[in-house]
């Protein structure tokens, strides 16, 4: 691998003056730059694998407990795990990228789940399911964290938060094929359909690995290894002009001059996170974690996976009728998410983030009064299983305005380039871990103390949680990479936070 480092010291003293004004000139560029956008796109449909995991598991297990006969508990286990071995690949995925590039790094997350999809849908016992679930769950753990990361390193940063929201998109569109692949197979003979509706997600896993091999890398990537020509060709293609470009170049070289070839290949890095991190660090560490760990303990994903056990609670007996109302909430999630990642980048991270957060908390408490109501009763009145469907749909919109697509921005663009891949990844950990926390306690925990008991919980989650969003998350709308770092140095996060 070539160096260029004899150019790294001419780039930065001829642009050092003007990097300064690179914050000021991408806010004069608010077009959508195309071949951005193109890349953002194919990096993005790697999410896809574990929205639709989510999606379609919500369904075939009905099947797989029918057929293998497996307990509630084996179920917890069985849907869970996969965001338990998601963690193996989130932290993995951190130093897999910094040492063989953020491209290839999405090959691999699309080739382990291409693996595990195969093993669960040809799976002849309980175990052997559970094998491909542990292999799936790895490769959701990569594409999770370098998915947002490649894109935001990508993107100029006045659309910066469209274009990392995209993931977050393919994630939810990705559960709302998972309803319609439950739906259109669902009647096929039980010891079929389920093996088809998880053995489908291998060809999009195959599009995804072949697809992104003529995507270019990363220029902050580029620039880590000293391939500083490289970086400036493809800063050119994703910036209005070649002096954008530039401004963008002077930015990451800026950063560059200041940082170890050493700390670029990853070395000290945990280090530097967990065991000395300087006060910005660690709050950018609180901002990150925090987020991460409030959208999965909202309970959304158990939400989403256990949506037919909700509804069937609420009244809903017909099998294909509860898959039928599982699309209608696909359908609302993904038109919402759409609705976020076009204005993200307008009215900032802040407000949506808030909006969504109040709103979960507003919603998961109708659904809790609502399945408190059915619980107690013997009849089951259409207003109460109107307002579990109408909560239920209400949540995951919410969560898609403000939780759902912002968290993955935030969490890939705070962090300093030098400690993005691995300080992403320990976020999205922290995320996979939660995740599997809630979905393989849901059902156990809900027996104990009711549906309507749990969504209480996750009501006063949201409580909290937005009440940490408004004092720990600053705005970083239509700031460089290189600057967002500012936001949270020795001051008051919420000085910056009302700026723009």
């Amino acid at each position: 691998m070539a160096m260029d480092t004899p150019e790294q010291p001419t780039v930065v003293e001829s642009h050092q003056p003007q990097a300064s004004e690179a914050g000021g000139a991408s806010r004069k560029k608010s077009s959508l730059n195309k071949f951005s956008l193109v890349c953002a796109l194919l990096a993005s449909t790697c999410s896809i694998l574990l929205g639709y995991d989510i999606g379609v598991m919500s369904g075939a297990v009905l099947y797989i407990k029918d057929e293998i006969h497996i307990s509630s508990v084996q179920v917890e286990i069985l849907v869970g795990s996969l965001n338990v071995c998601s963690l193996i690949g989130s932290l993995a995925s951190g130093k897999t990228s910094d040492l063989i590039g953020r491209r290839y790094t999405i090959v691999l997350a699309a080739a382990t789940f291409l693996i595990g999809a195969l093993l669960m849908s040809l799976a002849p016992s309980y175990l052997f399911l559970m094998a491909g679930r542990v292999v799936a769950g790895i490769g959701v753990g990569y594409s999770l964290m370098i998915a947002p990361v490649y894109t935001a390193e990508l993107s100029p940063a006045m659309t910066r938060g469209f274009l990392t929201s995209l993931p977050e998109v393919f994630i939810t569109f990705g559960i709302l094929l998972g309803y319609i692949a439950n739906y259109a197979l669902a009647g096929l003979p039980p010891k079929i359909n389920w093996r088809m509706m998880l053995g489908i997600a291998a060809v999009p896993a195959i599009v995804i690995g072949i697809s992104v091999i003529g995507m270019p890398e990363s220029p902050r990537w580029l620039v880590m290894k000293g391939r500083i020509s490289q970086a400036k060709q493809i800063l050119i293609r994703t910036s209005d002009d070649e002096e954008e470009a530039e401004l963008r170049l002077s930015e990451i070289m800026r950063e560059a001059s200041t940082t170890t070839s050493a700390e670029w290949s990853g070395q000290g890095v945990w280090m530097e996170l967990l065991c000395r991190p300087s006060k910005p660090i660690r709050r950018i560490l609180v901002a990150a974690i925090g987020m991460n760990f409030f959208m999965q303990a909202s309970g959304n994903d158990a939400v989403v996976y256990y949506s037919p056990a909700v509804f069937e609670n609420a009244g809903i007996n017909d099998r294909r009728q509860l898959v039928g109302v599982t699309i209608i909430m696909g359908i609302t999630k993904t038109a919402f998410v759409l609705v976020s990642a076009l204005f993200l980048d307008r009215y900032g991270r802040r407000p949506l983030l808030l909006l969504g957060s109040i709103g979960m908390a507003v919603s998961l408490g109708g659904l809790a009064l609502g399945s408190k109501y059915l619980e107690d009763s013997e009849h089951k009145p259409t207003w109460a299983i109107a307002l579990c469907v109408v909560a239920v749909c209400a949540d995951v919109s919410f969560f898609s305005i403000g939780l759902g697509p912002i968290t993955w921005v935030y969490s890939s663009e705070i962090f300093p380039t030098r400690l993005r891949a691995q300080g992403t990844s320990m976020a999205v950990s922290v995320n996979r871990l939660v995740s599997g926390v809630v979905a393989m306690t849901f059902l156990s925990i809900s027996k104990a103390i009711t549906f309507g008991g749990m969504f209480l919980v996750f009501c006063g989650v949201m409580v909290i949680g937005s009440i940490f969003f408004y004092f720990f998350i600053p705005e970083t709308k239509g700031k460089s990479l290189e600057d967002i770092a500012t936001l949270f140095e020795d001051k008051p996060l919420l000085t910056d936070s009302t700026r723009d």
